[in-house]
């Protein structure tokens, strides 16, 4: 009986995922950019992009839940698009890209339709071995969820110039660039980045996910859409679309 009790508080203990997964789903949205010479999304990605990618509606305030047009996502999804959509259950639309920080590979998008802010973590970085879960749209597949731990922390990996990642085990495969990565309350960890593989674009367990940290960078840049003037938080839609 004390094995069993045991094992069942274990499992309890694990089994966040569900919560996590409600708390965040309808944050994360399928990221459709069309490249240079073609008509419509899922054609011409430049090597090493997936066709598609994923990112989640912030708002200023950073209050889980509250209604939104900002995305933010990866550089690299969009940053050589001519036309850029989000899709979510039910809904697709443009977006216009309000920023490109390519030296920390962020990207903040401004969508028609508002959307759940995601909350954001500010204990950073999670312990190493803490359970964390990943959601993003995989091979174009649409937003699936996965679950693992933190496999290290602060870890640079030579994908860009600013580097700060959260390495993880839990699965992420293209099309995640973008996603979220959170905890079990899901409040945003970082941001899905990059995936760590020699032969294959596949899930090898080696998944890096940008830090809240180098997020917030971004955000509080005067440069970035989260430019702010005095007694004023909203965001700005002036601001210039690339940071140098």
């Amino acid at each position: 009986m004390l094995v069993i009790w045991l094992a069942g508080a274990a499992s309890g203990f694990a089994d966040h995922g569900p919560r996590s997964y409600q708390a965040i789903a309808s944050s994360v949205v399928k990221i459709l950019p069309t490249w240079p010479g073609y008509g419509r999304p899922g054609f011409g990605a430049p090597d090493g992009t997936a066709p598609e990618g994923s990112g989640f509606y912030l708002a200023p305030n950073m209050v889980s839940g509250t209604p939104s047009r900002f995305i933010i996502t990866s550089a690299h999804v969009v940053s050589a698009a001519t036309r850029v959509e989000i899709q979510t259950a039910g809904r697709r639309e443009d977006a216009a890209i309000l920023l490109v920080d390519e030296l920390r590979d962020i990207a903040i998008l401004e969508a028609v339709s508002q959307g759940p802010s995601v909350a954001i973590n500010t204990v950073s970085p999670p312990a190493i071995g803490r359970h964390v879960c990943a959601l993003g749209n995989p091979f174009g597949l649409g937003n699936s969820f996965s679950c693992g731990v933190v496999s290290a922390v602060n870890r640079q990996a030579g994908f860009q110039q600013i580097e700060d990642f959260i390495q993880i085990d839990a699965a992420v495969n293209p099309g995640m660039s973008g996603g979220a990565l959170v905890n079990g309350d899901g409040e945003l960890l970082g941001m899905i980045n990059a995936i760590f593989t020699k032969q294959a674009d596949i899930d090898a367990g080696v998944n890096f996910a940008i830090s809240n940290k180098l997020l917030l960078e971004t955000l509080s840049n005067d440069g970035s859409p989260f430019c702010r003037v005095e007694n004023r938080s909203e965001l700005l839609t002036n601001c210039p679309v690339r940071l140098n």
